[in-house]
């Protein structure tokens, strides 16, 4: 073979492969920010399945509510609540048949240095910063508020919240010293050190989770597999394996 021959296969080779690149653009999903561990491995698995990619991106529930109000270039939003997608499917922006409860979230309080036992400890002078999602932004904000007013200590540990925009934040103001303990998932935190206070579901609302197709995608077919995927045995699995509870 000639030199020449051999470097015209190469471009051709090289060209089918951007072609293809071009013809099959990654499944975009936008993902609330608890989902981030979580949602790796199950995209890992998905596409080992379907030789689908997919391209998560990862912020609070009511960020990602509004990229897609704003016709953000997503595949599958999957939330941190029902409230945002059930808004979405009200708008038009979300196909109504595809919407569907995938998980409940646990809400947990993560103290990386150990010293709160109970969430009353709280109120302890000693603890002097309190990481929260904005409950505004944030499900698991808005649960974590709830909590602490059920408990009836709201009024005692309010000034010391420090609010984040999302519980992946939260979790980072704990970690790096700027909270002494934060309000975050569970499944983000369950194999951390320190201490995990898995919060009392009786003293919030529950936190379903819910995951629709963007009615302006491209690629409903392949969001359809993922969301079937997400919601199938093996995507249960994850979850439950993450601390989530399915259905």
């Amino acid at each position: 073979m000639t030199i020449a021959r051999w470097l015209g296969i190469c471009v051709v080779l090289a060209c089918g492969v951007a072609c293809r690149n071009v013809g099959q653009p990654d499944l975009t999903v936008a993902a609330a920010a608890n989902l981030t561990g979580v949602f790796a491995q199950i995209g890992q698995a998905f596409t080992q399945q379907t030789s689908i990619h997919v391209v998560f991106s990862y912020a609070s529930t009511a960020q990602l509510g509004q990229q897609i109000e704003n016709a953000a270039p997503f595949d599958v939003f999957a939330a941190a609540d029902t409230v945002h997608v059930d808004q979405l499917v009200s708008d038009g922006k979300i196909l109504p048949e595809s919407r569907v409860v995938y998980a409940r979230g646990r809400l947990a309080l993560w103290d990386p240095h150990d010293t709160v036992k109970k969430l009353y400890d709280l109120t302890e002078p000693s603890i002097r910063f309190v990481a929260i999602a904005k409950p505004e932004a944030a499900p698991y904000g808005e649960a974590a508020v709830e909590s602490l007013k059920s408990m009836g200590i709201w009024d005692q540990v309010q000034p010391k919240v420090v609010y984040a925009t999302n519980i992946n934040m939260a979790k980072q103001y704990a970690a790096t010293g700027n909270a002494d303990a934060a309000f975050t998932a569970y499944s983000l935190v369950q194999n951390e050190r320190g201490h995990v206070i898995i919060v009392d579901e009786k003293l919030h609302q529950p936190i379903d989770q819910a995951v629709g197709i963007v009615s302006a995608s491209s690629r409903k077919a392949d969001a359809k597999r993922f969301v079937t995927f997400l919601t199938g045995k093996e995507g249960r699995a994850i979850l439950e394996h993450f601390g989530y509870q399915v259905r």
